[in-house]
């Protein structure tokens, strides 16, 4: 090849790939040069997980912000069990324990129900609806003469009453369930109109009674209006009233006095087995009594509820003991009181109802009539000397009568012993059987209608946990009558009604609020367990006719109750000392 050639090779031989030139990329649509794909996805990818990283930074802190942990005291009896395991020692209960241990009715209802606000437009317009029917009805009829006597029995009346109830201000605190047929009241123009209601605050679904009087007078139309409205169950002739006591069968024992009103609702007769064949045919779980025995409430009713809690696991009825015995931590002179009836403090009825039980009484002597020593007809039974025995071991048993004795020391002879250890996780504790007693409920029910419901509450403890400066250093002072002044007078607005719950056996020692609010104290209420009180009549038939003491115990649940019913709650740990509920170094725990 000559010189020539090999110049024009090199500098015309573009096409060589020795001599071939790297292309710029042509640009894209207006100009910009096209991003690769593997770039493109790798951003892509950052920014979604950029963007997932910020959104659960926000889930976090709307959650940290807005969370509320569940008031185990108002939750599923589940929530209470868990939440006791973790502060009830297992050996060992506080003492002296004067608290009020929250039961059944005390846990949210788990059935839904229709808001206050809309629930009371609905019944405003429903009396408003009835007040137009029967106003209208009596037109029709002629019926609506404005100067003719009045006459209870008038559709009118009813649905006047139910207009104004309506429209009250304590509808907001009751739900109106039911009414009876107006009755004439002492004078022309008065009628007293009974009804059926129940308490918002409650959770149970208890009916309560309620009759008042009302004065009447012709209004615009055919429609009656209301003029004035008498207190709570003044409307003394609505009152339902029990026969009176004959005596001989010849007439009534004292025809001037009439027995107070008694609570038909009430049926806590005891139940039996009716035959043989029925209690053979049955299988049992039967507690003998232990060291729980005139032991706090609080510790009966866990250990009561750990018996029934084994029962609903075994399938089997429980045989349980109406007789109680109530610890000092509940009596004046600190003494145990033995021979106390389980219905005086809670409701029997309830607890037939919720689970299977039997009279302790009823269930020896059955056993002794019907037991045959030998042959087919002989009633089996196991007896269990230790809570060391599991439930999970006694499941499969086909013995009539499971028998646990406990017959050891403390705390080795507690009866909810049986619910530790791997039982716990098994056994579940029928919070929901356990109801306080009805009687008792109505007194906290007459108490709260007095002050028609619109009452502001103050929780004052003091006792035992005011003199002792090691576990509470600063409650004497911080519950001294200027304190609760100064402190009460910021919280509550003035001349309001205030009850007053408290363990402070002097009647005197809140006067200094009386000059700020209508103070009202439980034995401003003393008529409603006296002698003449429909309480003390139903006990007493309890009893044998032996006259019941209204004890330590039950005040402290009409106290406590008649408490949380009221709209603006100031308690003793929350707003009035510095001091924890539990003693010293326990507030975080």
């Amino acid at each position: 090849m000559s010189s020539s050639d090999q110049d024009d090779a090199t500098d015309g031989g573009e096409d060589s790939p020795l001599f071939r030139r790297r292309e710029a990329p042509s640009p894209g649509p207006g100009g910009v040069a096209d991003v690769p794909v593997a770039q493109s996805l790798i951003k892509a990818a950052s920014n979604v997980c950029f963007s997932l990283f910020v959104l659960a930074v926000l889930v976090v802190t709307v959650v940290a912000v807005t969370y509320q942990p569940p008031d185990p005291w108002l939750q599923s009896s589940a929530a209470i069990t868990t939440s006791l395991s973790r502060v009830l020692p297992n050996s060992t209960f506080l003492v002296p324990d004067d608290s009020l241990l929250p039961t059944g009715e005390d846990f949210n209802s788990s059935s839904s129900a229709v808001p206050p606000r809309a629930r009371a437009e609905a019944d405003q317009d429903d009396a408003s609806a009835a007040v137009a029917a029967a106003s209208a009805a009596a037109a029709a009829n002629g019926t609506c003469d404005p100067d003719a006597p009045l006459n209870c029995s008038d559709p009118r009346v009813l649905a006047a009453v139910k207009a104004f109830n309506s429209k009250a201000f304590f509808r907001r605190s009751i739900v109106f369930l039911s009414y009876e047929t107006p009755v004439p009241g002492p004078k022309p123009g008065q009628c007293d109109v009974a009804w059926r209601f129940r308490n918002r605050r409650e959770k149970s679904w208890r009916r309560y009674r309620d009759f008042r009087r009302f004065s009447l007078t012709s209004g615009d139309g055919c429609a009656l209006d209301i003029v004035k409205v008498g207190k709570f169950r003044s409307g003394t002739n609505a009152a339902r009233r029990p026969l009176r006591k004959q005596k001989g069968g010849k007439g009534p024992k004292n025809p001037n006095v009439m027995a107070p009103p008694v609570d038909a609702d009430i049926n806590d007769t005891i139940p039996v087995v009716g035959s043989e064949a029925e209690f053979k045919k049955g299988k049992y779980l039967y507690y003998m009594r232990g060291g729980d025995h005139c032991k706090s409430m609080n510790q009966f009713i866990w250990s009561f509820l750990c018996g029934l809690g084994e029962a609903k696991f075994l399938n089997r009825t429980f045989v349980m003991d109406l007789n109680m015995c109530l610890s000092g931590a509940h009596t004046v002179d600190g003494k145990d009181v033995d021979g106390k009836d389980f219905r005086y403090y809670f409701d029997f009825e309830h607890l037939k109802e919720s689970v299977s039980v039997v009279e302790e009484g009823d269930f020896l002597k059955d056993w002794k009539r019907w037991d045959k020593k030998k042959g087919p007809g002989r009633i089996t039974v196991r007896k269990v000397p230790s809570y060391k025995v599991t439930p999970m071991q006694l499941k499969r048993d086909r013995s009539n009568i499971i028998w646990r004795q406990f017959d050891g020391q403390e705390p080795e002879n507690y009866w909810y012993r049986v619910c530790e250890g791997r039982a716990a996780k098994v056994i579940q504790r029928p919070w929901y059987a356990i109801w306080k007693s009805k009687r008792l409920m109505n007194i906290v029910t007459e108490i709260a209608g007095r002050m028609d419901w619109d009452y502001d509450g103050l929780h004052v403890v003091r006792g035992w946990k005011a003199q002792n400066k090691q576990m509470y250093p600063n409650l004497d002072a911080d519950t001294s009558p200027d304190a609760i002044v100064n402190k009460v007078t910021k919280l509550i607005k003035p001349m309001r009604n205030l009850y007053i719950a408290t363990n402070e056996p002097f009647y005197n020692y809140f006067d200094k609020l009386r000059s700020h609010f209508h103070v009202h104290l439980l034995d401003d209420y003393k008529q409603l367990w006296s002698n003449t009180s429909e309480w003390y009549n139903e006990t007493t038939a309890l009893s044998g006719g032996k006259p019941v003491p209204f004890d330590a115990y039950m005040r402290v649940i009409v106290d406590t109750e008649v408490f949380y019913r009221s709209k603006t709650q100031v308690e003793t740990f929350n707003n009035l000392t510095r001091d924890c509920k539990d003693g010293i170094n326990t507030c975080n725990l």
